[in-house]
């Protein structure tokens, strides 16, 4: 299933006091924003993210998971008793991170904003098949890492999550040529 983007596209600014065009590097002459359209596709690609929320006494919890981009938002879930869980039911403000561990390539992503509890069972059933066509086998196989996280959302055993940007930021590397792009929704 292809992913949909309904919402509207961000603005893009290049922060120059991290990227290249501060100190330039041979290349990196004409340093501009990244495309919100890039981050998306990386976004609609990554398949491990990090969750960033904050515990009861202002500690932060960060675990790793899955998700998916849908409707212009991240989808995730997670069991009810999960610490991920009791965080968001306290204060949803969140963080979800991707990227890769080069120095000199790839781009990181971190999106900002509020997790919401899907309650709509039409949202529901179009968040578990959107995690069922990305991550294939690892979902529908008995073998699969995560197989029947669709039935254990339908059956309340997990909870799914829609993460709306509310600014998102990209931190790029090409052979040296570095751009930091924030974009506000």
């Amino acid at each position: 299933m292809a992913a949909q983007d309904t919402a509207k596209e961000p603005t893009a600014e290049l922060d120059a006091r991290y990227s290249s065009a501060v100190n330039p590097r041979p290349g990196s002459t004409d340093v501009t924003a990244t495309e919100w359209a890039e981050a998306r596709g990386q976004l609609e690609a990554a398949e491990i993210f990090w969750l960033s929320t904050v515990r009861p006494d202002g500690r932060l919890h960060v675990t790793p998971l899955i998700a998916v981009w849908r409707d212009g938002a991240l989808y995730f879930s997670t069991g009810p008793g999960e610490q991920k869980a009791r965080n968001l039911a306290r204060d949803g403000h969140c963080a979800l991170t991707t990227g890769g561990n080069a120095l000199t390539e790839g781009l990181d992503l971190v999106v900002e904003g509020k997790a919401e509890p899907v309650s709509d069972p039409e949202r529901v059933e179009v968040a578990i098949a959107a995690f069922e066509a990305k991550y294939g086998p690892h979902i529908t196989s008995p073998e699969g890492t995560f197989h029947g996280l669709g039935d254990a959302i339908r059956a309340g055993r997990a909870t799914v999550f829609a993460v709306s940007p509310a600014t998102a930021y990209g931190f790029g590397r090409d052979n040296g040529v570095y751009t930091h792009t924030r974009w506000s929704f």
